[in-house]
């Protein structure tokens, strides 16, 4: 039977791998500790039954950042001082990730974006433009299909609709599958439930339609890597199901596309929020 320990290293080790969720902030800076772990600037919000931990920068209009699986603020580590200087950026630890605290035994995107929707009504916040990377992506194209009002417009980088080989590459997928199984036969500690209903979340879920992406008003990004874990033909779906939507496929880039080309990333998606970006 695997300790805690290996069961957690293990976690993170294939993650990484499989969902290529690095955190590398930029060479030579402490950006990591500045946005990832500064408790004095991060408050909690006490919203639909779980205390979800955010922080806000810069000024002007919101800007919502939602991260992946497994993630947290600091997976923003290279966007939030690019667009700190001209909006109001929100950085959110999602449902059960980061330091956002929520005990309870069931999670789904459609949970988490309901969050993302009364956290901006916290906030007195009648819409915002967001930025999703990964199962953040996720929940961005739910926030603008169940809170429509609420998104002005969505950039959304390695999402997915659905959970099968048709969107994610499939060594990667069985392998969430096998793990989460295996996680299933250990001694079933906080940390261990926990990691298990985050991989949970990714095995079964999303189950959006392409309906649900025609409803989508808001003008949108659609952004992958051409060696992402999500298929790109699935991402080019995505983009061809939104109406009026940019569709952006990154050469030679994985799953982290905001980390591989950075820069050209916060210049792209900020021509886009800035109505600069044109077909």
């Amino acid at each position: 039977m695997l300790n805690l320990k290996k069961i957690v290293l293990m976690a993170w080790l294939l993650l990484v791998t499989a969902f290529s969720h690095s955190q590398t902030p930029v060479s030579g800076s402490n950006q990591t500790n500045i946005y990832g772990n500064n408790e004095a600037a991060g408050k909690y919000a006490d919203i639909r039954g779980i205390k979800m931990y955010y922080k806000i920068y810069g000024q002007g209009e919101p800007l919502l950042m939602i991260h992946g699986n497994g993630g947290s603020i600091s997976s923003f580590s290279n966007q939030i001082p690019y667009f700190s200087e001209k909006y109001k950026v929100i950085a959110v630890d999602s449902r059960a990730q980061g330091k956002s605290i929520d005990i309870q035994d069931s999670l789904s995107f459609e949970m988490m974006a309901d969050d993302f929707n009364d956290l901006l009504d916290y906030l007195h916040l009648d819409s915002c433009f967001v930025l999703g990377w990964s199962d953040g992506g996720i929940n961005g194209l739910l926030l603008a299909i169940r809170h429509p009002s609420k998104v002005k417009k969505l950039a959304i980088t390695g999402a997915n609709l659905w959970p099968d080989s048709t969107a994610i590459n499939a060594a990667d997928y069985t392998w969430g599958m096998d793990f989460y199984d295996r996680l299933g036969k250990e001694p079933q500690t906080p940390d261990i439930v926990n990691t298990r209903k985050l991989i949970k979340l990714d095995c079964f879920q999303p189950q959006i339609t392409l309906g649900q992406l025609g409803q989508i008003k808001c003008p949108s990004l659609v952004i992958g890597g051409d060696h992402d874990i999500i298929l790109t033909q699935h991402t080019m779906l995505i983009a061809q199901s939104i109406p009026g939507a940019f569709l952006w496929i990154l050469p030679n880039s994985s799953h982290s596309t905001l980390i591989d080309y950075m820069d050209r990333f916060n210049e792209v998606v900020g021509e886009f929020f800035s109505g600069k970006l044109k077909k």
